[in-house]
Parts: structure tokens; sequence; C-alpha cells
């Protein structure tokens, strides 16, 4: 007799509570062996490869693309085959739904460290540690790793059509057709450029006929007109409220759909600051008069929150509300808020008080390229000790930034403007730049936060 399995969407490391859907690699009926690729799925910081945990044939998959799956829940069922490869029972050990957790060691006062334990895919799904004879592979954004091997981001086939989950997601998003791009990646893999570049002169586009085939249709001349495609109201409940006609996996204007991937993850954080954080704000400008051609702006604003760290080391803390502790750190990674389509990242400048201007900028433009690529380590978007807000690039003077614990504090810049400065002997136009500083008055004072202020505009003051 035959032996049924059923595979649960685990942990992807991240600590979040479910995932989406991006793409199966397989369909009901499919013969897959084991750690062979088996869904695409996307959380709050990544497209990750989850690989199939058994050799077999898949009986059902729970959900389709743009789905969300909550972990623990059943991703898909299968018939074990005896003559294929299986997982051995010893390599299926840690603890999974339904286990009793592990003691919890002794507190410090200290943040836990980050974990760095990869996830196995494993039929009871929650994430499944290494029991120490593996390497350690640290953390790897869209991969997973099973038997000893890493399943890194690899460029699947699927259609004739080889890329990365991060590709197929980023070409779902932009209407782009990946059997149509012209790929230029190793061994013929669609990269995210390509995908970028279809969508930008629209070679590709989903739903679009072939060259050639557009080229017969041309001659025909009884086809009829297109039809006049009208934009319409979403159509309304008895209740008054929009009511929708689509399956969730479409997007519908007018019409509710679950918040997915990276604004689904935000939603849950931004409530949880809010529920934990006492936050005030003070605002004031930077005169930047004094700035010699050549300044980055950006790059002084990390270098000032630095010197203003270093004389008021209570900003640049964690605060555990629940056991009233407080973690002072010596060294300054900035958290630098990147805003996507997608939704809000802040990935970390590590050491931003050892770097110099140049060394900023490289890094600033590092983090940004990799969120836009979605291949930023999930490590890189948490473990800042202050971040910053330069939202003044699009528009706004002053704002009221969310401070996330266990972060004390954040920096708000607005956008630069002139201004008539008192000066002796009469009046000069000076360029200033709006500063709003939010701190968590539970452990930080006002007279902090001040001081810490001050420092940023004396140094944001000086000529270079």
């Amino acid at each position: 007799m035959s032996q049924t399995k059923n595979f649960n969407l685990p942990d992807l490391g991240e600590g979040l509570p479910d995932a989406t859907i991006v793409e199966w690699f397989v369909k009901e009926g499919d013969t897959i062996r084991l750690d062979e690729p088996l869904v695409s799925m996307e959380t709050a910081k990544a497209v990750v490869e989850v690989p199939s945990p058994v050799s077999g044939k898949i009986l059902k998959l729970s959900g389709a693309a743009g789905d969300i799956i909550p972990t623990g829940a059943v991703l898909a069922s299968f018939e074990l085959d005896p003559n294929l490869p299986q997982r051995a029972d010893g390599q299926d050990t840690g603890h999974s739904h339904g286990h009793a957790a592990p003691a919890a060691a002794p507190s410090t006062g200290q943040p836990a460290p980050a974990q760095a334990d990869a996830v196995v895919a494993s039929d009871e799904g929650g994430e499944i540690k290494d029991g120490g004879e593996r390497d350690d592979a640290g953390t790897v954004v869209g991969a997973m790793q099973s038997s000893n091997a890493v399943h890194a981001e690899q460029a699947v086939a699927v259609g004739g059509v080889k890329a990365v989950p991060a590709v197929r997601a980023m070409a779902r998003k932009l209407g782009v057709d990946l059997s149509r791009v012209r790929a230029s990646g190793t061994e013929g893999a669609v990269t995210m450029a390509d995908v970028k570049q279809a969508a930008a002169d629209g070679s590709a586009k989903v739903g679009a006929a072939p060259a050639a085939a557009a080229a017969a249709q041309s001659a025909p001349v009884s086809a009829p007109a297109p039809a006049r495609v009208e934009s319409q109201r979403a159509p309304m409940s008895a209740a008054g409220k929009p009511m929708r006609t689509q399956p969730p996996g479409v997007v519908a204007k007018g019409q509710p759909e679950q918040l997915k991937g990276v604004r689904r993850n935000m939603a849950r954080v931004m409530a949880d600051a809010h529920s934990k954080v006492v936050p005030t704000t003070l605002n004031d400008d930077a005169d930047l008069h004094a700035w010699l051609p050549g300044n980055d702006v950006t790059a002084r604003l990390v270098r000032a929150i630095v010197v203003a760290c270093q004389k008021v080391p209570a900003m640049n803390a964690w605060f555990d509300g629940e056991a009233l502790t407080r973690t002072l750190h010596a060294h300054v990674d900035v958290g630098i808020a990147v805003d996507t389509e997608e939704g809000l990242f802040v990935p970390a400048l590590r050491n931003a008080d050892m770097l110099d201007a140049r060394g900023i900028r490289e890094g600033v433009n590092r983090l940004r390229e990799q969120v836009e690529a979605r291949s930023i380590a999930a490590s890189e978007l948490s473990g800042y000790t202050i971040s910053l807000s330069n939202f003044g690039m699009f528009a706004g003077r002053y704002a009221t930034p969310v401070v996330v614990p266990p972060c004390v504090a954040i920096v708000g810049a607005g956008r630069a403007r002139h201004q008539m400065t008192p000066v002796m002997g009469g009046v000069e136009a000076h360029k200033v730049i709006p500063l709003s500083v939010t701190f968590d008055h539970r452990v930080a004072t006002g007279g902090e936060a001040a001081r810490f202020l001050r420092a940023m505009m004396d140094d944001l003051a000086l000529a270079n």
C-alpha cells in the first residue's frame, strides 16, 4: 500500500506567520524527486525557493499563485515513491509544530544573537534547525538547506525559461512574458535587468502576440475592431462597501485585497511599534550655508547621526520594555529606510562610525540595489541601532517617523530649502534642511534628545 505524506509550509527563517505563493514549479500528478524545486514563496524580505521534502507523485497543491499560506499549513500532499531517494528519518530532526519549545537561555540583559540556522524542508512544517553536524551556512536569501548542500536561488527552467524566483516574481509584477524576454544571463538565464528592459520597451507584454503572429494577423481586412475598454467603478454591496468580483490573485481597483509580502509585514511591524513605544518628536533646521561643493547629503546625515550618537549614547540604544533593560551600543549601525512599490525596507548600514563619505555612499548604493533586486540578505534587514528616513528627497519638511523596537530613536530629514537668516548687519539666504528626531520617551529624556539634535545640527553646519 502506497504511503501518502503532507508537507506543511516551514518557517522560512524570518519568524513570519505566513508567506505568499509566487509560482509552482510542478502541477498535480507530476513526479518530483527529493530536494528538487517545488515552489517559490514570497515573504516580507525575499522570494524563497522551497525544495521538495520527499520523492513521489504530487497528489494535491494547496493554493495558486498569489494565495497566502499560513506557516504550518499544508502546502502539498505526496504519494511517496519507494524506488526514489527519500530523506532518512534521522535527518528530520529539530522542532516542528506541536513539539515542546526548548528551554530558554538565562537572561543576560543583552539582545539575543541573530539566528544563523538554515531551514530544511520538512513534512511537519515549522523551522527545523541543524543538529550541529553540518557546516554553518548562515542566512542565505532565496535559499534553503537540505541534506548537506545549500540550494541557492538557482535559475530553474519552467516552461523552457530559466530564471530565479525573484526574477519570475518581478516579471509577474511588471506584466512581462518571460518566454519572450531576451536572456543575457549565464547559460541562457533571464536576469532582473532583462525583465526591466523588456518592461521598459514593451517588447514582452503578457498576452501580446509574438512578432511573427502579429505580422500574419495584419493581412486580414475583415478583422473586427477591438472593443473599447472603459474603466468601471467597483460594484457596491448592500452595506455600501466595495465587493470583490475577482479572484484574490487578481489586482482590481476599488476592491479589497489581501496585503502580501513586504506590505503585510509592514502593517504588523507598525501596529506593534504603535502599541509598544511612547514616541515624542523634536524638530529643528540645520543650516548648510557653509557647505562646500561636492557634499553628499545622505553621507553628511549619516555622519551627523554617528557624531550625535557618540555624544549622546542614550539615543543609540535598544530597549526591552518588558524587562525594562537598556542596551547601549559602542558601534553605530544605521537603518536606511528604502521606499519601494512593494512596501518599506530598512536595510542596515553596518559600522557607519568607521566609514568615510565614500564608504557611506557605496554602502547605501549597495543596499538600495539589493533591495530593488530583492536579493538582500534577511540578516541585513534587522539589528540596526538607530535609523534614518530621508523622506525629503520626495517632499515634506517635518515628520513623526515611527520608532521600531528595540531601537530608541529615528531621524527624519525633510526637503532642503532656502530661507532668510538674520546675520550681523542684515539678512542672508541660507540653505537649511529640516530635521525631525523621534525617540522613545520611556527610555530617553527630552534633554538627551535635544542634545542629540543639537549635535547633529552642529556637525551639519561644518563646511565638509
